[in-house]
């Protein structure tokens, strides 16, 4: 098992309780966030009428440090439609911070630290232990794939979602785990 820093988010007994046998898929996200901190702070938010926000189960910092805010047994809110049967793993990376939606900026130039990379490799090489079901892999680009209209000029569209984005290395990760790479339909 990973070194992990357990620090539920306040809400956490709120999300909805599932099995273990539920979870199928791991989605990797990017924060699109300049650091650790803002990212523990946009999960904080109250988003939702069940008093609840959306984060992802684990997040792994620039230096490999793994923190988990939500339990795998919770249902977090971090992808759109399949939250019950996913467990969201988010990478500290600028992404497009702070111009999101902004056509003009939609290039992910920040790459991911070796540290970070190995921490993430080791978390999915410990969770299919865990969770017996988990047996594929996505990034949340290819389930979130909803063009929306950009901040800068409504009439051009960019992705809702992008992460975790080019720079992220799935040959290298896919290699060294034992989960698939989620087939492009399911």
């Amino acid at each position: 098992m990973p070194a992990i820093h357990i620090d539920p988010l306040p809400y956490e007994p709120l999300l909805a309780l599932r099995e273990p046998g539920a979870i199928d898929l791991v989605v990797i996200h990017c924060t699109e966030l300049p650091d650790l901190a803002m990212a523990r702070a946009y999960g904080e938010r109250v988003l939702y009428a069940s008093g609840t926000g959306n984060s992802g189960h684990y997040y792994i910092d620039r230096d490999g440090s793994i923190h988990q805010y939500v339990a795998p047994e919770r249902s977090a809110h971090h992808v759109r439609g399949i939250n019950p049967r996913t467990l969201g793993i988010e990478l500290v990376n600028s992404g497009r911070y702070p111009h999101w939606l902004d056509s003009r900026h939609q290039a992910m130039d920040e790459a991911y630290p070796q540290a970070q990379i190995d921490a993430l490799v080791a978390l999915l090489r410990w969770l299919p232990q865990r969770l017996p079901a988990l047996r594929w892999i996505a990034g949340h680009e290819d389930l979130d794939t909803e063009q929306v209209a950009a901040s800068d000029d409504p009439a051009r569209t960019v992705p809702r979602k992008r992460d975790p984005g080019p720079r992220f290395p799935w040959d290298p990760v896919l290699a060294a785990i034992t989960l698939q790479r989620l087939p492009a339909a399911a």
